[in-house]
């Protein structure tokens, strides 16, 4: 049976591809898009508004509650007010979310895990198999290295993103500071300017390049005596990140309730020490 899919964003570039990879597995059936009222491909069919979904008949909208048949799962890339926005109706309606925005406030990430009570949802900085992997390799080598080792994150992305630092290098930080048994917002340095001074140690340092169409670049560099080692991550195409949504979406369809991340579905979390 297939699951019932709607996606908010759908005519951003991660919708787009999330949508022409569910039109295509016989897993899914697209029930849903959504667009903020205001957009004009409002009340048009998907096809109307993307050409490469010919084949999908449903009509983009802007309200979850106007999605017939209801979704069993709405999976979002928007930007945090619309996130929260739908993710209130899915909670009156009993749909799971699959969450990739990025860059909530604390107060958002506490109003979604009181959300996660009452339905499924499944949230990530990044949704890439390789990535998830890379977050497990950062916080070994931080561990491994020790604070002797400086660490610097640098992030590229497209002229068009909202946010910096990325969700997924933030994800990046946190795990070199959970190597480090550290919280990441005291020792956290974002960009440098002028004079600062001396590095100081123990801290790791953010940078953020934003340009052209990059899909998205991630590096850890462990800075040492005498060497270094860069742990790096390019995305090449959207394609596999969306391909992780439509896991997480798999994934959430068999759940009644729960906050959950894509180490939960991929099977990738470490047993309890």
């Amino acid at each position: 049976m297939s699951i019932r899919l709607a996606v908010s964003g759908a005519t951003g570039r991660m919708g787009h591809t999330i949508l022409e990879l569910a039109a295509n597995n016989s897993q899914f059936e697209i029930t849903g898009a959504l667009e903020s009222a205001s957009h004009a491909v409002v009340g048009k069919t998907l096809g109307e508004a993307l050409p490469a979904l010919g084949k999908v008949k449903v009509s983009v909208v802007s309200s979850l509650a106007t999605v017939n048949p209801k979704p069993q799962v709405l999976i979002d890339f928007t930007q945090p007010p619309a996130t929260l926005a739908y993710l209130k109706e899915a909670q009156t309606l009993g749909v799971g979310m699959v969450i990739g925005t990025t860059g909530f406030s604390e107060d958002q990430k506490k109003k979604i895990h009181e959300a996660a009570k009452k339905i499924p949802v499944m949230m990530a900085s990044n949704m890439s198999v390789g990535m998830n992997l890379l977050f497990a390799l950062v916080e070994e080598a931080a561990a491994k290295l020790g604070p002797n080792y400086d660490v610097e994150i640098i992030e590229a992305h497209h002229n068009l993103k909202k946010d910096a630092p990325s969700g997924s290098a933030l994800s990046l930080g946190e795990a070199a500071a959970r190597g480090w048994e550290v919280n990441l917002k005291d020792v956290a340095t974002h960009g440098r300017e002028g004079q600062v001074g001396e590095r100081k140690k123990g801290t790791i340092g953010f940078h953020a390049v934003r340009g052209g169409d990059i899909v998205g670049d991630h590096t850890v560099l462990y800075a040492g005596p005498g060497e270094r080692l860069e742990l790096t991550h390019r995305a090449h195409s959207r394609e596999a990140f969306a391909q992780g949504a439509l896991k997480a979406a798999c994934f959430i369809a068999e759940k009644k309730n729960g906050f959950y991340d894509m180490w939960d579905v991929l099977s990738l979390r470490p047993p309890a020490k």
